[in-house]
């Protein structure tokens, strides 16, 4: 771990920290909720250790990045974190015309974005855990999760509460997840609270859904691979397994070229099996 190399870089009128070890093509991971680019710690090493540069950015409103306006959810929907990420890219990688994409939970939806947005961007996707969503023209997301769990859904509660768990509630933690591991995390959301990160679903109900009509009905069109855990909740939600398997997702993400259900495992599943995990990123890539 001590071999990874961190700087900030200015991008998009923030400043952004940065993860990163390796030479060779760009791969581009992007963190979920309530993550860091540290929850990318294991694919670093791998993908570094087979000829990429790996890159992890704490993405706006996160950990050592600095410069959002975490008082103003609305400067948090997709487009604003698609404009930082391509100004990084452009930033440190001038010389790729096109990089690789890696995300998970929050990552992955910012991917999807940053895929609709700017294919001419991205050599290849994989994303895991969270599947495609199309915007629905009827209806923002939060107001379908809303309908579909009630107002104390975490993303409806988002809207406008934090935490509803007591702080002296007992944790155990996963086998995965050591100590060191914690008090990383613990150490950088100490500084910054959680508003940044929780930003990005207070986003969702009217900026998101109101800035992203032109793309309604477009499709993703970058060549992709996507992974879920089998007890992922986010693979149980209502209608999702009949969308990944019966021809909804393949429409609209019409390169989409494997769907990898891993056996037993759940939703954090870049670090819970980081070397299944970092295998399947690379032996999709190197195809490209």
């Amino acid at each position: 771990m001590d071999k990874i190399e961190h700087k900030n870089v200015s991008v998009n009128g923030i400043n952004m920290h940065i993860a990163e070890l390796g030479e060779g093509p760009l791969v581009l991971f992007l963190h979920g909720f309530p993550e860091l680019w540290y929850s990318w710690r294991h694919q670093i090493l791998f993908l570094a250790s087979h000829g990429y540069r790996a890159v992890a950015p704490d993405l706006r409103g996160y950990g050592d990045t600095t410069g959002a306006p975490v008082n103003d959810s609305s400067k948090f929907s997709p487009l604003h974190i698609v404009g930082d990420l391509i100004a990084l890219t452009q930033a440190i990688a001038p010389d790729q015309e096109k990089v690789f994409v890696v995300g998970h939970d929050w990552g992955a939806f910012i991917a999807w974005h940053l895929c609709l947005f700017r294919p001419d961007k991205v050599r290849a996707l994989v994303n895991l855990s969270v599947a495609f969503f199309p915007r629905n023209p009827s209806c923002s997301l939060v107001e379908s999760l809303r309908s579909a769990y009630g107002d104390d859904y975490y993303v409806c509660r988002f809207q406008g509460k934090g935490f509803g768990d007591s702080p002296d509630t007992p944790v155990v933690l996963p086998s995965w997840l050591t100590d060191e591991d914690v008090d990383y995390f613990v150490s950088k959301f100490e500084k910054t609270a959680f508003t940044g990160a929780v930003n990005y679903y207070r986003a969702l109900n009217n900026v998101t859904w109101e800035l992203t009509a032109p793309w309604t009905g477009a499709q993703v069109k970058v060549p992709t691979k996507f992974v879920i855990g089998e007890l992922d909740l986010t693979y149980h939600m209502p209608g999702v397994q009949e969308y990944i398997h019966k021809g909804g997702f393949k429409r609209d993400v019409p390169l989409l070229e494997e769907v990898v259900v891993v056996k037993d495992a759940a939703h954090f599943i870049n670090q819970e099996r980081p070397d299944e995990v970092s295998k399947h990123i690379h032996d999709f890539i190197k195809q490209y």
